[in-house]
């Protein structure tokens, strides 16, 4: 435990957090993370969603080191180097069809961006100049550089940045926490086909997060609709972009979340467990139809956009290894069985009387809590009890939810349910 404040400014975190003390973390295994003291706790939400295949996998640890010894970095303009090489084939390869180029970035913003800039200048070298608008949902999250905010504002977070920002149009959250329909015959979508084609000359590009806004605190809603909207943009040739960043590489139980809904994006931005969350990189995977606009004969389309670490090798053989582990213990089946565990687990909460909800996707397990008026809020009383049990989570607002390694045990999986069900009903 940090005794009170150091020089290290900490992201998303309170003053009064630092002041108090937090756990000072020297370590990792498995599902574990450790102080200095000894203390162990559960990283219940695989550190900001990423560490996907736990702490320590002694083989991504191992392709990190062999790499190290051979080539630590080499920039991927005008150049080329082998790992990065490999790597865009096996993710072009996931995607529904191969057709695909790969621009690497090194966090899931910077992913984000880049969509951003190659759907505008898509437009402009396709002679639609008008479209510099886009349009994502409200509460969305997309990362925290201006563009990203830009789709993904969140008053809580953005609102002294607002004056900077290319604001998008904003769709209503849809509200599946009812139906779930696959085939979405709820209303929800009803007016979202015109405002598109209304609009359709000022688009840019739709980006959505597939299936969970996750920091509007894990909101669920069905494939129906992102079926429906991915072929309303489809129908008005306007670039759909998924930001699997948070969803994608089996949390949803899927490879991606997309997949449930049996669509072919133009663009997927991917990041956090690309490399298992060992190191920063991330990606957009782009179709090949827009890709090959940025051809520099006969007029110059070059993409003049790119990161000093895209695609660092060091990182690139950590995200190849990773797809090797996925592939050999079928990672994203163990976290579709290990998420109908957790589901199991959680119904039970459902009947309880400070419960609003509890909404389930794969291996991710949301509790919302009903509001309080009480100092420190129930959700951060949880957070604190959880704490001193050896669990470590985040609440969103009023949301307690698990987001665990998929890799993690389903014994251990069961024993974390059950200290999340206990904790609440002592908070209450």
């Amino acid at each position: 435990m940090t005794d009170g404040p150091s020089h290290l400014w900490h992201p998303y975190t309170r003053f009064s957090a630092v002041h108090a003390g937090l756990p000072c973390i020297v370590r990792g295994e498995g599902p574990y993370l450790y102080e200095a003291s000894g203390a162990r706790y559960v990283d219940a939400v695989s550190s900001w969603w990423a560490c996907s295949l736990g702490h320590s996998h002694p083989r991504i640890v191992r392709a990190i080191q062999q790499q190290a010894e051979i080539l630590q970095h080499s920039i991927l303009g005008n150049l080329s180097h082998p790992p990065a090489l490999e790597l865009a084939e096996r993710l072009a390869g996931l995607m529904p069809t191969p057709d695909r180029h790969v621009h690497f970035a090194s966090d899931g913003a910077s992913a984000v961006e880049a969509a951003l800039k190659i759907a505008l200048q898509y437009a402009h070298q396709t002679g639609h100049t008008r479209r510099t608008r886009f349009v994502s949902l409200k509460e969305a999250y997309h990362g925290d550089t201006l563009g990203a905010v830009g789709v993904g504002y969140l008053e809580e977070f953005h609102r002294l940045l607002r004056p900077a920002l290319n604001e998008a149009w904003r769709l209503d959250v849809p509200d599946c926490r009812e139906c779930m329909d696959p085939d979405c015959h709820s209303l929800c979508f009803a007016g979202v086909p015109s405002f598109l084609a209304e609009h359709a000359d000022e688009i840019a590009g739709v980006i959505v997060e597939p299936l969970c806004l996750g920091a509007a605190g894990m909101k669920m809603y069905g494939p129906g609709y992102l079926k429906r909207l991915a072929d309303t943009c489809r129908q008005l040739q306007i670039p759909l972009i998924v930001d699997e960043i948070a969803m994608g590489y089996g949390r949803t139980g899927r490879m991606f979340a997309y997949e449930h809904a049996g669509i072919d994006p133009d663009m997927v931005c991917v990041g956090k467990a690309v490399t298992a969350g060992y190191l920063p990189l991330s990606a957009v995977i782009v179709r090949d139809d827009l890709y090959e606009t940025f051809s520099d004969v006969p007029d110059d389309h070059t993409f003049y956009h790119g990161h000093t670490w895209s695609g660092n090798p060091i990182a690139a053989a950590a995200a190849l290894e990773t797809l090797r582990i996925y592939e050999e213990e079928s990672i994203v089946a163990r976290a579709a069985e290990s998420g109908r565990v957790l589901a199991g687990e959680l119904a039970s909460l459902k009947t309880r009387e400070t419960v609003q909800q509890v909404r389930c996707l794969g291996l991710i397990g949301a509790v919302e809590l009903k509001p309080d008026a009480e100092t420190p809020p129930r959700a951060r009383r949880v957070q604190h009890l959880l704490r001193e049990r050896g669990y470590l989570l985040r609440p969103l607002g009023s949301v307690i939810y698990l987001m665990p390694p998929l890799n993690m045990e389903i014994e251990d999986l069961q024993q974390a349910a059950q200290a999340v069900k206990e904790t609440i009903e002592a908070a209450e």
